[in-house]
């Protein structure tokens, strides 16, 4: 299980966040609103607390104040001394300031101060500037009320208080606060409660983290095995052998049963349909009734005497098969080809479908020497396997028919050109249990393919080509010397074809490819109707395609009309 922090992982361009930082990020943003939310609440409703205790000890203290003011007023009835009983009333009022600009003062109805104390000792008011807070004082004075609450601006600020009216001195008794004063105290102690909570929730935030981070580590490794299916394109089974009993565990445990039945369908749709096809639907393309004309290359490869073969073998000629094609197909896959169709004995091999370093036609070239050499390999299996029973004894006459039976040989035949290739069928999207649809290729190039396996066995040689395919794979590589065979003219044609025998320059004797060269001098002189020097030359060869001409031409000359081209009567 990964340990890995998956901040950072993508599927194609699309970031991948891990649900257990999204579930914690919520928490945390919910957490930090309702703390901060609540917080102000409490402050405002704490303010306004603050805000009438202060109204109850300045009610306390102007009630002090005035009666001080009283007892100054008779102090300066008998002695006449008014200043020195202002000053007293500043130290009564002053001893009950508790902030920076507490204030009480005494202003007479005209706004003009008769005394004024403030704690700071450095408030410099010459007149009472908001009159319109001295205006309400008058009114209410004047409506027989005489004491209660004021607010009024000044030049250091917004202040709120108590007053009375005082009768003896004929002025107003204020005592206030600088509303800025509690405020500020307020804030200050909202800092504090609002750095408590993001040190707290820092720490649950960590504390939160690394509970989640225990709880979804499971998520995260399925994450993981989706990611890496997803990026190879293949449903593989997430392991959930450590795994907690929860809905996340019986989520993967359903995912895992869902893909090893889709896991079983991909099997069994590879095993049937070509590999192209495969790609598409793999890419999540849709799969249609489509096609359209395409330069490809058709090998056509057929088991040799398969007649004999199915007489002799019954039923057993299947498992015969299976361990042919097993190797088959494996060289075309392996050389970028796709498996058209296999019909009984025979299979058909596409090139051109799929990308590839190599062209179309060198490609079918390289897999028909493998299928021949694959083939030679099975039957060197079958000759070692009769020596060591012939050590002990000789096969009867059925086992020798049986190991006759069992000796493979194929031709193989290619052919390029324009095709039709595509899907045809009934796509029946209201009912997709009536679709049939099946991959195919259509054109003139797939039954010369086939033909052209077909003078494999006149011509004794194990492949044939056409010119196009000689043409394509000469202009990309010197590894094929093409040898020319014949030109014929196929049933059912009317214009003659040349044929070739690819020599792989690679694995075969040079001493052969000398035949063969000797061979293309023959083949010049039997073109030409020369056929006395041609049969000079085929006779001194040790190939067996000698054997077709000198057959073919006898002891006689060449017919008057002859164009050096062999008319074929068969197939």
């Amino acid at each position: 299980m990964s340990g890995k922090v998956h901040f950072f992982s993508r599927v194609g361009k699309t970031r991948i966040i891990p649900i257990g930082l999204k579930m914690l990020l919520i928490f945390i943003c919910l957490i930090l609103l309702s703390n901060f939310i609540t917080n102000f609440i409490s402050l405002q409703l704490t303010q306004r607390q603050i805000i009438n205790l202060n109204n109850t000890i300045m009610v306390s203290q102007l009630k002090e104040l005035y009666s001080a003011s009283s007892n100054q007023y008779q102090i300066y009835s008998y002695s006449g001394n008014k200043q020195e009983s202002i000053e007293a009333m500043c130290k009564v009022a002053r001893t009950g300031f508790a902030n920076a600009n507490s204030v009480a003062f005494g202003i007479s109805r005209n706004g003009e101060f008769q005394f004024l104390a403030d704690a700071n000792e450095r408030t410099v008011w010459t007149n009472f500037s908001d009159s319109n807070a001295l205006r309400q004082l008058n009114e209410n004075r004047e409506a027989g009320i005489a004491e209660g609450s004021i607010s009024f601006t000044t030049p250091h600020g917004d202040y709120f208080g108590v007053y009375k009216y005082h009768d003896d001195w004929g002025y107003y008794i204020v005592r206030a606060e600088l509303r800025t004063d509690l405020e500020k105290s307020n804030y200050r102690v909202y800092g504090i409660i609002s750095a408590l909570i993001i040190i707290l929730t820092l720490l649950f935030i960590t504390v939160g983290y690394i509970i989640l981070r225990r709880e979804f580590s499971t998520l995260r490794s399925f994450t993981d095995d989706l990611i890496q299916m997803q990026q190879k394109k293949k449903l593989e089974l997430i392991d959930i052998s450590k795994a907690p009993n929860d809905d996340v565990t019986y989520m993967a445990a359903s995912f895992n049963s869902l893909s090893m039945q889709v896991n079983n369908l991909l099997d069994t749709f590879q095993k049937f349909v070509s590999k192209d096809i495969v790609a598409k639907a793999y890419a999540g393309r849709d799969v249609g009734l489509e096609g359209k004309q395409q330069e490809l290359a058709m090998l056509f490869s057929d088991v040799k005497s398969f007649t004999y073969r199915t007489e002799t073998l019954g039923n057993d000629i299947i498992e015969v098969l299976n361990v042919h094609y097993n190797r088959v197909i494996h060289n075309v896959h392996e050389n970028y080809g796709i498996v058209g169709s296999i019909i009984g004995d025979a299979i058909l091999a596409i090139y051109g479908t799929l990308d590839s370093k190599r062209s179309k036609a060198y490609n079918a070239v390289i897999s028909a020497w493998n299928i021949t050499r694959a083939t030679a390999e099975l039957r060197q299996e079958m000759l070692e396997r009769r020596e060591e029973i012939e050590k002990t004894r000789k096969l009867t006459e059925s086992e020798e028919r049986v190991f006759q039976a069992v000796m493979v040989d194929v031709g193989v035949g290619i052919d390029g050109g324009k095709v039709f290739y595509g899907t045809i069928g009934r796509n029946d999207f209201d009912d997709p249990r009536q679709s049939h649809m099946t991959n195919t290729v259509i054109g003139d190039t797939v039954n010369s393919a086939s033909r052209l396996e077909g003078l494999t066995r006149i011509y004794h040689i194990p492949v044939v080509v056409s010119e196009s395919i000689k043409e394509e794979v000469s202009a990309e590589t010197a590894r094929y010397k093409f040898i020319e065979i014949d030109t014929v003219q196929v049933k059912g044609k009317t214009k003659g074809k040349k044929i070739y025998f690819p020599f792989d320059t690679n694995e075969m004797d040079e001493a052969i490819l000398e035949q063969y060269t000797k061979f293309e001098e023959g083949l010049k002189a039997y073109y030409e109707g020369d056929w006395k020097a041609a049969r000079k030359i085929f006779k001194g060869l040790e190939l067996d395609v000698t054997q077709v001409f000198l057959e073919r031409m006898g002891t006689k000359g060449a017919p008057a009309d002859w164009s050096g081209i062999w008319a074929m009567t068969t197939k």
